[in-house]
């Protein structure tokens, strides 16, 4: 049995800029996937014999279920906040990010990895969900017209510069 694998991106390779999507336009999406947690809580309440008092932990398992873990690091200093996200196995037309002045949204959605056999039989194969959602609250108002989006090698890179330090830039006022 011969299948053809996916190769891992590699880690010389260029970061690839991504556009930044428009916080509104994503807003279905989310609204989406929300809706489809919400269900599956439910259906494990149900399962459960409509037994109460476990809502919190319906509501993580369904998260558990059908979103991927996105591990996040932030850091900051006087004039930006950098954000790191591990969003491996996602490419760039996978992923949607938004960046609003207290806020990043990310929200990819995989394709359905599959692998041909000699006999040329298809099987589908993914150990993990296939879709990520990210709320990222920000420790401060960032400028998110003046924002890069990066993603290398697995890791979403987010430079983000802070909106105070954009109006000292401009007014020339010392903070």
């Amino acid at each position: 049995m011969k299948a053809k694998k996916a190769s891992l991106p590699q880690a010389d390779a260029r970061p690839t800029r991504l556009s930044r999507s428009d916080p509104a336009s994503l807003e279905w999406q989310i609204q989406n996937l929300q809706l489809a947690v919400a269900r599956r809580a439910y259906e494990l309440f149900e399962a459960r014999g409509g037994e109460h008092g476990h809502d919190w932990e319906d509501w993580f398992q369904a998260e558990a279920e059908l979103l991927r873990p996105v591990s996040v690091s932030l850091s900051e200093s006087e004039d930006r906040i950098s954000v790191r996200a591990n969003v491996l196995g996602f490419d760039e037309s996978e992923l949607q990010v938004s960046v609003e002045p207290r806020r990043v949204t990310i929200l990819g959605k995989k394709e359905m990895s599959m692998t041909e056999s000699e006999g040329g039989k298809i099987e589908y194969v993914d150990w993990y969900p296939d879709q990520l959602l990210q709320f990222i609250d920000l420790p401060g108002e960032v400028a998110p017209d003046r924002s890069t989006v990066e993603l290398q090698a697995g890791l979403l890179r987010c430079e983000l510069p802070r909106a105070a330090a954009e109006k000292i830039a401009t007014t020339g006022i010392a903070a």
